[in-house]
This record gives C-alpha cells, structure tokens and sequence, in this order.
C-alpha cells in the first residue's frame, strides 16, 4: 500500500457494502460510513445508495487526513486508517504503540514518534492496544469474532 486509495480499496475489504446489524451501535452504515456521519457530510440519500465516491471523499477529510497519515509509512498508515474508521482510540493508540507521551492530540510530536518507530514493531503494539480495546466492549460477544478477524486480515496487509 502506498496511498489513501490503495488503503481505501482495502479498507473496502474489510467492511464491505450495506450493513443494519440492530446489535451494531454504529447502526445502518454503507461502505463503513454510519448514517449520522453521512447525515453530518451533508448526504441527505437513502444509505443503500451512498455511492462509494462519496464514502471515499467522507473517509479521506474525516479518518485519513486529520490524522496526518500521508506522512507515515504505508503499512502503519493503513492500520490507523482501519481504526480510525471502525471507531477505538486511533490517537492514544499511535502514542502508546511508538512510545510517545499519551495525551490524545495530534501533533509533530506524535506523528515523529511514529516515524521514528519501526512499522513492523508499531504494527505489533497497535494491534495489540486494538484487540485489548475490543476485549474490553460489552459488543465483543457479537461482533468480536469479526474484529479479530479484520485484525489478522490487516496484519496479512502489513506484512506483505
């Protein structure tokens, strides 16, 4: 992966179309993209038809920019991307995966730390403050299996 469409074609992947799980607290989502933040990106459509563009456009200027991901690795980037967008601490968990002091802002400090942290040790950490995250949801027992699954899909995608 070396750009936000290549992380944005393989995050696809991991959400897939139309979903309106009652047990998901995100709710009625296309392409990952929840009702509310469609609503709030100003799509006023049935979510059924939100067309990809549109969930592409969402995903960049909400979960790819803000978190300055064009300046990390490809791999470590994909992996925050996916969090970021299926929703955790994506800010707490770049700092604790680098080493970086955990205060939950973004900014040169953290993005350095990241940088200065191997991917492939990163990508460990992350996935590791990830999956205890997960643990720790009263939706595990619904939707863990899932969860663990992406998890080993995207270290798949990062080793590669």
């Amino acid at each position: 992966m070396s750009s936000f469409d290549e992380a944005f074609d393989a995050l696809i992947g991991n959400e897939g179309a139309y979903s309106n799980n009652p047990k998901d607290p995100g709710g009625e989502t296309m392409w990952g993209i929840t009702a509310r933040v469609a609503r709030a990106s100003g799509y006023s459509g049935p979510m059924k038809d939100l067309p990809r563009d549109t969930a592409k456009a969402i995903a960049k200027k909400l979960y790819w920019d803000p978190l300055r991901l064009d300046e990390l690795d490809a791999r470590v980037a994909f992996q925050i991307f996916d969090a970021n967008y299926n929703g955790g601490h994506p800010v707490i968990w770049m700092q604790g995966a680098a080493g970086a002091k955990v205060d939950g802002l973004i900014g040169p400090q953290t993005i350095a730390a990241v940088q200065a942290t191997d991917p492939l040790r990163f990508m460990m950490r992350w996935n590791s403050l990830r999956l205890t995250y997960f643990t720790s949801l009263k939706t595990w027992l619904d939707f863990g299996k899932g969860w663990a699954r992406r998890i080993a899909s995207n270290l798949m995608k990062g080793a590669a």
